[in-house]
């Protein structure tokens, strides 16, 4: 055992939660010590252009992880790596019949991404524990600060603790160039063992994650905090759209079966529908192709795509339905035929209502005005909904830019939520 680990259960002897003389209500993050560790992680995985590429399973992210399991190990913490890569941090509790509370985020990013993303809620993650070391407090319940393995290539490491890395999923060729099996491999995982990765319901009281927005609202609305009540539900189609491909020149325009006049007039009504639709759903059209695809040449097929977005799986199959509608007729006003498929499907992932009630309570204590808001990106937490009660802590994201080198959170506002998820915890504690 690492003498950190020896020093904290030595201090356990004396001391407990309640009892070290310390209000902890009053315990404050260090905000230059996170915003220090956000540029020092920033340095691992540059390119020879000094861009960023701390992709998951290269070397940027290997030495990146390694630097922070370092911090965590300084900070007292029993570190593992389980076999989907996952790094766990443990730090005891008074009560040891008491299931951990978990909370962090990742630090692999997308190629040329920027500074923040992931990385807010895990150095704020290790500041949390830093902070009750410092002012020797000890929680009823255990510690547990997990950073995600390849959370940008499709939450590897989130879905392995929910047991849903299954073998065909390993097989995946990720960003890096590995397969997922051999990329869990680089950073010190086993593939083979990923059985006994999966967490039981019970096994955790409940998992917290600070994030950056990734969007504008705070920002442009000047809040400082948001309230997640959940992660969007996604579903994706693929739209093909069958004409009669003719020659340009000599076709009438009455006489045409033009797919892409069709196509176009199916992408505006979909947004039409979408922002019709009283509520906070999304739509994207993000491809479209036309076939055969020559100056001189009527299209006669249109391949495109269409995803929706809501915190309700419901809403999302209704507003489908309506664009379905939609398309029956705009086919038959052009004589096309229009066909969809559907790709795939994530439900939401809604957030605990008793968390947000105490990330609102801390927010209020700590004098910071705050929003609920759901989540259009995805994350690690929504696997974790999966497993235990969960709640998300957004900082605003400056411009609402994000994946990108521009991304950039303001210190104070790290530290704001930071302290947000210190007093949340300490709150969850208390049950």
């Amino acid at each position: 055992m690492k003498q950190q680990y020896v020093n904290l259960l030595l201090l356990l002897s004396f001391t407990s939660f309640g009892q070290s003389g310390v209000n902890i209500s009053a315990i404050r993050v260090n905000q230059q010590r996170i915003e220090s560790r956000i540029f020092e992680l920033a340095n691992f995985g540059k390119d020879d252009d000094g861009k960023g590429y701390r992709v998951a399973y290269t070397q940027g992210d290997i030495d990146g992880r390694a630097w922070f399991i370092n911090l965590m190990k300084q900070a007292g913490l029993d570190v593992s790596i389980d076999n989907a890569g996952n790094i766990i941090g443990k730090r005891i509790g008074k009560d040891p019949s008491l299931k951990p509370i978990a909370f962090g985020s990742h630090i692999d990013m997308v190629p040329d991404g920027g500074n923040y993303d992931g990385c807010v809620g895990s150095i704020s993650a290790l500041e949390v524990i830093e902070v009750l070391n410092e002012h020797q407090v000890i929680t009823k319940h255990p510690l547990q600060v997990i950073i995600f393995s390849n959370e940008e290539g499709g939450t590897y490491g989130s879905m392995a603790l929910a047991g849903l890395l299954n073998n065909d999923v390993l097989k995946n060729i990720s960003q890096s160039g590995y397969t997922i099996a051999d990329g869990i491999s680089a950073i010190g995982g086993h593939p083979d063992g990923l059985a006994a990765v999966k967490r039981k319901k019970e096994d955790i009281t409940s998992f917290l994650e600070l994030h950056i927005e990734q969007g504008g609202i705070l920002d442009k609305e000047n809040i400082q905090i948001g309230v997640v009540e959940g992660i969007v539900g996604i579903i994706d189609w693929e739209v093909t759209i069958l004409g009669f491909a003719n020659h340009a020149g000599t076709t009438p325009m009455d006489l045409r079966q033009d797919a892409m006049l069709a196509a176009a007039k199916l992408v505006v009504a979909i947004h039409d529908i979408i922002t019709t639709e009283k509520g906070r759903q999304v739509e994207n059209v993000g491809k479209i192709e036309a076939y055969p695809g020559a100056y001189n040449v009527i299209p006669g097929k249109v391949i495109m795509s269409l995803e929706i977005r809501d915190l309700s799986y419901q809403k999302i199959l209704d507003l489908f339905k309506k664009i379905e509608n939609k398309a029956m007729a705009i086919a038959a006003s052009t004589g096309t035929k229009i066909s969809f498929q559907q790709q795939n499907a994530i439900k939401p992932a809604l957030t605990t209502k008793s968390i947000q009630d105490k990330i609102v309570q801390s927010a209020e204590s700590l004098g910071l005005s705050y929003k609920h808001m759901q989540s259009g990106a995805g994350h690690d937490s929504q696997n974790m909904a999966l497993i235990c009660p969960m709640g998300m802590i957004f900082v605003p994201s400056k411009g609402g830019i994000s994946h990108s080198p521009k991304e950039f959170t303001k210190p104070s506002d790290m530290a704001n939520g930071a302290n947000v998820l210190l007093q949340t915890i300490l709150a969850l504690d208390k049950e």
